[in-house]
């Protein structure tokens, strides 16, 4: 993060969440000096992302706004988790100074929150072996890495 702009300007606290399989939210905050100054009033910010490499920088298309109209994070639909790193890259517009631009590679994996695991059944007995408790995975834009999961089973009884 930082190139060209006036010092401490460049967005802080960015950081992505994917939901829901395909839904992701990106958030920021405005960036300030080592004064603890804010980037100037008129600054605006714009999302660019890249969801792997050959695809090109698109725009976020959802901005989400703060009570002023600048942009403090971006919602995504249609998320498809890949293989490589994600490219996030954050610029400002000011008129009054050049703002730094801000970029970080993301997985998008480390950052998914996973539904629950799907079908879970339990099926008790009064034999010795007790209750047999089956589930499926949950459902992730990730492909064939159902291997990756690991539960944990919380069993409370009254």
């Amino acid at each position: 993060p930082g190139f060209a702009g006036m010092n401490g300007s460049a967005i802080e606290n960015f950081s992505c969440v994917i939901y829901n399989v395909s839904l992701m939210n990106c958030t920021w905050q405005a960036g300030r000096n080592q004064a603890g100054w804010n980037a100037p009033a008129d600054t605006q910010y714009f999302l660019y992302w890249q969801n792997s490499r050959g695809n090109n920088l698109t725009e976020c298309e959802l901005y989400i706004k703060d009570e002023n109209g600048r942009n403090t994070g971006c919602r995504f639909k249609n998320v498809k988790i890949k293989n490589d790193k994600a490219y996030f890259r954050v610029d400002g517009s000011s008129k009054h100074s050049s703002i730094q631009l801000y970029d970080e590679y993301i997985k998008l994996y480390k950052i998914e929150i996973l539904t629950p695991p799907l079908n879970v059944t339990v099926n008790c007995t009064k034999a010795p072996e007790g209750c047999l408790i089956t589930w499926k995975p949950p459902h992730t834009s990730h492909l064939g890495m159902t291997n990756c999961f690991q539960y944990e089973i919380s069993i409370q009884s009254k």
